[in-house]
């Protein structure tokens, strides 16, 4: 793991481009990793396979996706000749909650739970194993939880006692449209869901389309409060704003 002040880290990178933040965070660390599941993080592969050829990929397969998202991955790892490390939930953990609650107890009782499950063990499993990690977040994709996002953090959700965890934000300045410019501008590879006007695309129960100006987090855990909008992944953001749901 590299030496270095987070803070100072953060005031050299703070408004730079993504591809300047990209190219310090692939500089200071050897083990790091892209966390891939939609539109934003596959700009992220775009540039990173330029700075380096063997950059590490995975996505997280809950086991409730599209078949069009897992269509997707099939397709990024093909156009980018990557090996993405699909990981999957802990079948004791996983089986136990459907036994006891069914397939559908986040309607009822809130995600939290199924997505620890499903997200967030299998997530911290590999984050366990990494100097640092790359997101594709923004700070416009939710004003409630998303808009302190820095350029770089010490992860303090999966940090371990030794050492911090390192995390990356290049796209947080990045709004939406500026998105899909990229990707329209390079042909880079994205879910057909867009299409269809999912916008935020998680697990097929949990999300659906969403009406014109609406938020693209509305499509999201719409059953739920509008400050529920996270499902732990990126816990960090839930703490910096005095909200640890």
């Amino acid at each position: 793991m590299a030496d270095f002040d987070i803070a100072s880290l953060q005031a050299e990178l703070v408004g730079k481009s993504p591809r300047v933040i990209l190219k310090k965070a692939l500089s200071l660390f050897d083990n790091i990793a892209i966390s891939f599941s939609g539109a934003e993080d596959v700009v992220l592969i775009d540039m990173a396979v330029a700075l380096r050829q063997d950059i590490a990929v995975f996505c997280l397969d809950t086991g409730r996706l599209h078949p069009e998202t897992y269509r997707f991955i099939e397709k990024v790892r093909q156009h980018y000749r990557l090996d993405i490390e699909v990981l999957t939930p802990n079948r004791e953990l996983l089986d136990a909650l459907v036994k006891n609650k069914g397939l559908f107890s986040f309607y009822e009782e809130g995600h939290k739970e199924c997505c620890g499950i499903r997200k967030v063990e299998p997530l911290a499993r590999k984050l366990q194993g990494l100097d640092a990690w790359i997101t594709g977040q923004r700070k416009d994709q939710s004003l409630d939880t998303r808009q302190h996002v820095p350029e770089v953090q010490i992860d303090t959700k999966f940090s371990s006692n030794n050492q911090g965890l390192v995390k990356f934000n290049p796209l947080t300045r990045w709004c939406s449209t500026q998105v899909w410019d990229y990707i329209e501008a390079y042909q880079t590879p994205y879910n057909e869901l867009h299409g269809r006007g999912y916008i935020s695309i998680g697990c097929e129960p949990c999300t659906r389309p969403i009406l014109p100006n609406q938020h693209e987090r509305r499509g999201r855990w719409w059953w739920e409060d509008e400050t529920k909008k996270e499902c732990g992944l990126h816990a960090s953001n839930l703490l910096a704003t005095g909200d640890d749901r």
